[in-house]
């Protein structure tokens, strides 16, 4: 289960709107200068990001604006996402490129070439049309972990 924390910014009828601050464990790591993820995580840290949270198995009555929270999602939700994300349109691609350079006779290298496109192109519709379907699904949805507990006067305690 990957956890983060964050600052409810909004409360709806069926979860709450959650501000993250982006931030990287690159700190730790002894490849730091030379990983690709680490010069991303240079470029995007202390962006903020809004993510909607349903509440899990809390209340929400029990959430209140600028409230601390701990969201999680589990990681195979994330495992699976990345390979529909990558593998789609890099599967529908080389099979589009295969399937027009096979019937397209002659130009063979412009055939593949519009294939790859042609290809690309239907996966990534693909990837959307999944993401458009899957969109409710409450076991792909982040979720509230915890409230952090309010201190006196109803601010929470840091």
């Amino acid at each position: 289960m990957l956890t983060e924390t964050g600052r409810i910014v909004a409360i709806d009828e069926d979860g709450v709107w959650v501000e993250t601050i982006r931030s990287s464990t690159c700190g730790a790591c002894s490849l730091q200068k030379g990983c690709g993820h680490g010069l991303l995580s240079r470029i995007g840290e202390g962006r903020r990001g809004y993510i909607k949270v349903l509440p899990g198995a809390l209340a929400l009555s029990d959430c209140a604006v600028n409230d601390r929270v701990q969201i999680s999602i589990p990681e195979e939700v994330i495992l699976r996402g990345s390979a529909v994300v990558y593998m789609v349109p890099l599967l529908s691609m080389l099979f589009g490129a295969g399937l027009v350079a096979g019937i397209w006779p002659g130009g063979a290298d412009l055939a593949a070439m519009l294939g790859a496109f042609l290809g690309l192109g239907a996966g990534l519709a693909l990837v959307r049309w999944h993401a458009w379907r899957h969109r409710y699904d409450c076991s792909l949805q982040p979720t509230l972990l915890a409230v952090e507990p309010r201190g006196p006067g109803g601010v929470a305690v840091t």
